[in-house]
């Protein structure tokens, strides 16, 4: 997959999108459209920040990070998370809150109308690039959102939760048109940041695992181990421990008991062929070390 599409794609619609949304929210007042303006631009940061995130973590290993620098990509997509849902929702649920208790009379709902409308075309359009890109690399949706590419997972759900928040201020919006009912938008923008806020608290906690060290999925430690296991100079398998040092990085540590009998030579050309066997089932596995055992 490339990446870097993603979300060099995500930060032209959201700038495009910000622009719009904040023009029609001054020219109309409606708090509802202010909140797609307040998430627009903080999905702009927050894929900057991811796109700073990718960038940093293709430097080359040094003696500071003998790993390479794989899980910035964790920790700028932590920080994205944060600004793009949390920071947006509460700044929402703000302005939703004051327009419920002085509310403040909504005018050109029709452009309020036609603007809203084009958010749901833009993230419908991102959600395109997206499946686009998995296509491309003959990955699946269901393969992205069980993998550890926190990033893209969470531009794929700000697309979402762009399209439930915008489908929100259409109806918030009829309504006050409707009705005149101008407390109605200050609901629905309360509303938008509820779902911002909500989603924020569930990616952050998803993210949390990655920052603090995560292992590799049981399915692949099990190839791993009957990988191994299968080559008649391994006895045991008597350890095997892992972490993701990245989206696309994963360090693996084992302890083998080797038959009896073999010389130096033997074992040594063994490590080779049981490394070599992993690398080519989980080429995502870069750092593999083998520690004999008796």
């Amino acid at each position: 997959m490339r990446p870097q599409v993603i979300i060099i794609a995500t930060l032209l619609l959201n700038a495009s999108l910000f622009a719009v949304n904040l023009t029609v929210a001054l020219l109309s007042g409606s708090r509802a459209v202010l909140s797609q303006a307040i998430y627009t631009i903080t999905d702009l940061v927050g894929s900057a920040f991811l796109l700073w995130g990718l960038y940093l973590s293709r430097r080359p290993a040094d003696y500071d990070r003998p790993f390479g620098h794989g899980r910035e990509r964790f920790f700028w997509a932590f920080v994205s998370i944060v600004v793009t849902f949390t920071v947006a929702g509460l700044l929402a649920l703000t302005i939703g809150f004051e327009q419920l208790s002085s509310p403040v009379k909504v005018t050109h709902i029709g452009y309020g109308l036609i603007v809203v409308g084009g958010t749901v075309l833009a993230s419908l359009a991102g959600i395109y690039i997206t499946l686009r890109e998995l296509r491309h690399s003959r990955e699946t949706l269901g393969s992205l959102l069980a993998s550890a590419n926190q990033g893209l997972k969470s531009i794929f759900y700000q697309d979402l939760v762009a399209i439930v928040g915008s489908v929100a201020a259409f109806v918030g919006l009829l309504v006050v048109y409707k009705t005149g009912n101008n407390a109605v938008d200050g609901f629905t923008a309360v509303v938008e940041g509820l779902i911002l806020f909500a989603a924020g608290v569930v990616l952050s906690a998803e993210s949390r695992e990655y920052l603090v060290g995560r292992a590799l999925q049981p399915a692949d430690t099990r190839a791993i181990l009957s990988i191994v296991e299968r080559d008649p100079r391994v006895a045991k398998v008597r350890g095997l421990y892992s972490m993701l040092l990245g989206p696309d990085d994963a360090l693996l540590a084992l302890r083998i008991n080797f038959q009896d009998g073999l010389t130096t030579d033997q074992i040594e050309q063994t490590i080779d062929r049981v490394t070599a066997a992993i690398r080519q089932v989980r080429p995502t596995v870069h750092h593999v070390v083998i520690e004999p055992e008796s």
